[in-house]
Parts: structure tokens; C-alpha cells; sequence
């Protein structure tokens, strides 16, 4: 094991699972409750740009992590740990960023709807759609709490979290990028 595989064994926060549940239900449903919103309330401003470039920024994003889920699953069976972290850090920044650009897609943007009469891809559509809307909703607080058992050496704990976390952050990582190519063709 290199000397970075074992630093990546050592807890970087201490434990305090009272203060983590409170923090990570909180910003969870804040967060939540900020995107909830989004559906009413738009900023009265004319971008002098195209504002659904937030979209395509949202889509690239999901498209890394996408990729950097599986590849941190990878590291980790192949106990390169140091790498599992780094990768796995990443995918949540880049998620972090994700949320900020969403907000700001939906703030300075009306909703787009799929056409009527776009025949029946349009059903695959709304699967994928209303597949990828309540996963996204709940996927926060256990992407939190993944990382904070990593980040307090809970490995054990961490293993069986990440085995829920996982599938789902994934699914909705992809179906975002799905729907991103499926609908804009309509902004």
C-alpha cells in the first residue's frame, strides 16, 4: 500500500453523527426546497446571452460525473483508495456546481414542455423525466452522508450506504443528460 492509500484511511472531520444528521437534513431540505420553488419563481431580467447554455453546462456536468461514479467504484474494488477518494471528491464538486447552474437555468428561463405531437418518444420522455425528478429530490442527504462516513473513517458504514447511494446518483446523473439531449431541441 502506498504511503497516499494509507492517508486516505484517516478521518478528515471529526465524528459528531448529532451535528451531521442535523446539518445534512437541514441543507438537504433547503436545497430542496429552493429547487421546489424554481417552478415559480423566475428573475424579471433579458440575459444578454443565451441562458440555456446552463443547460448544456448542466448536461457536460452530468456527463463527468457519470463517468466519475462508475471510475470511483473501480478504484475502490481495485483498493486504490487514494484515487476512490479523489474521484470521488470530484464528482462532488462537480455536482455542487451542477446545483448552481441549475438554479440559474431555471431562474433566468421559462419551462419548456415536450411537444404534443411529437409521437411516442415523447412517452420515453416523460419516463425518464419523472423517473429522474423524485430520485434527484432525495439523492442529497444520501450523497452527504457517504461522504461524511468517509470522511470520518467509517469505512464499513460508508461500503453499505455507497451501495444505495451509488445506483441512484448514477441513474439520475445519466437520465439528466438524456433529458437534456431530449428536450433541447425545444428551447
Amino acid at each position: 500500500m502506498s504511503t497516499n492509500n494509507k492517508d486516505a484511511f484517516k478521518p478528515i472531520l471529526p465524528k459528531n453523527d448529532k451535528v451531521a444528521y442535523w446539518c445534512i437534513g437541514v441543507f438537504s431540505f433547503i436545497i430542496f426546497m429552493a429547487i421546489t420553488a424554481l417552478a415559480r419563481v423566475k428573475i424579471p431580467v433579458n440575459p444578454s446571452f443565451d441562458a440555456h447554455i446552463f443547460a448544456f453546462l448542466n448536461a457536460t456536468i452530468n456527463s463527468m460525473v457519470s463517468i466519475l461514479l462508475p471510475l470511483g467504484v473501480y478504484f475502490a474494488k481495485q483498493k486504490k483508495y487514494d484515487w476512490h477518494k479523489k474521484v470521488m471528491m470530484l464528482a462532488i464538486v462537480l455536482s455542487s456546481l451542477f446545483l448552481i447552474s441549475y438554479v440559474l437555468h431555471h431562474l433566468l428561463t421559462d419551462s419548456t414542455s415536450y411537444p404534443k405531437d411529437a409521437g411516442n418518444i415523447k412517452y420515453f420522455y416523460y419516463f425518464i423525466l419523472f423517473t429522474h425528478i423524485p430520485l434527484a429530490g432525495i439523492i442529497l442527504p444520501f450523497i452527504l452522508m457517504t461522504a461524511y462516513r468517509a470522511m470520518i473513517a467509517e469505512f464499513p458504514q460508508h461500503k453499505k450506504i455507497a451501495r444505495i447511494t451509488f445506483p441512484i446518483w448514477w441513474y439520475v446523473s445519466i437520465t439528466g443528460v438524456i433529458v437534456y439531449w431530449m428536450i433541447s431541441p425545444y428551447y
